[in-house]
């Protein structure tokens, strides 16, 4: 059993995806980066696991996603691969993986493909990458499409704040939208835009719509693990639940450790061979 509300345990594929938007059924996807935790993931019954860029902040602590490299996403998404049966497993492209040309777009698309086994990926931006998107689709190559706040762009936006608020972004991330889905990519993450522009993107694409502080109006919904875990701290905007406090959990379990270490209860004759 892949998970106690899960009961179609097939592998989830991007044509599954198309069937859950047509079926009106909500897509749950997570970040994950590692095998262990991409196995509790999985057999916990989500859909799709993104192995974000989101990597760089989570697990190496930089300030923005832009220093992952290719290599650093292929390590990331073996070892999410390895792990999983059921789930839909995206793997982000880093930034200037395919900035720089179409051609160069398609060899590191190839190359993750190839090295991760993991079965889709997703790209950041609207029609300046629509060249390459399309050829990488022609590729073989799934793509899901990210708009909105788009971190890999951070720099150029120099805020996080809430993106297509006023009418020409808007119209815009609509236009970029539905450029994407007529291409042919299988989804779109739409990342903190307003919920009434997020559910009207919703209705126009025939993919189906990934929010992230984009209300409740999309097709399904992806958090980063550890935020919504409560292993972060001091990162709270309005879109994350946390569903646990893991942080609180892990420290008090690694403090009742050294405790047992320092006063030589462990190990325990029990405990010893």
């Amino acid at each position: 059993m892949a998970g106690y509300l899960v009961s179609d345990n097939r592998k989830v594929t991007t044509h599954r995806f198309m069937e859950m938007k047509q079926k009106g059924e909500k897509i749950s996807m997570l970040t994950s980066y590692d095998y262990t935790m991409a196995g509790i993931v999985d057999k916990a019954g989500v859909d799709a696991i993104l192995v974000g860029d989101s990597a760089s902040n989570v697990m190496v602590g930089n300030t923005t996603t832009l220093p992952m490299t290719v290599d650093q996403m292929i390590y990331h998404a073996s070892a999410v691969t390895r792990a999983v049966q059921r789930a839909l497993v995206v793997c982000d492209m880093p930034f200037g993986s395919y900035q720089v040309s179409a051609t160069e777009g398609v060899s590191n698309a190839i190359r993750i493909m190839k090295e991760s086994g993991c079965d889709a990926l997703k790209m950041e931006g609207g029609e300046e990458i629509l060249d390459t998107v399309k050829r990488i689709l022609d590729a073989g190559i799934p793509v899901m499409a990210h708009l909105g706040l788009t971190p890999q762009s951070i720099n150029k936006f120099g805020t996080y704040a809430v993106r297509a608020k006023e009418e020409a972004e808007a119209e815009k991330l609509m236009h970029d939208a539905q450029l994407l889905d007529e291409v042919g990519c299988f989804g779109i993450t739409l990342e903190k835009v307003p919920a009434k522009l997020a559910a009207e993107v919703t209705r126009m694409v025939k993919c189906p719509t990934i929010g992230i502080g984009a209300g409740n109006g999309t097709d399904g919904q992806v958090l980063v693990i550890a935020d919504m875990l409560g292993m972060t701290q001091g990162f709270s905007p309005r879109f994350l639940r946390r569903y646990a406090n893991l942080n609180d959990i892990i420290t008090e379990a690694v403090g009742n450790y050294v405790g047992d270490v320092k006063s030589s209860d462990f190990p325990s004759a029990d405990e010893s061979y």
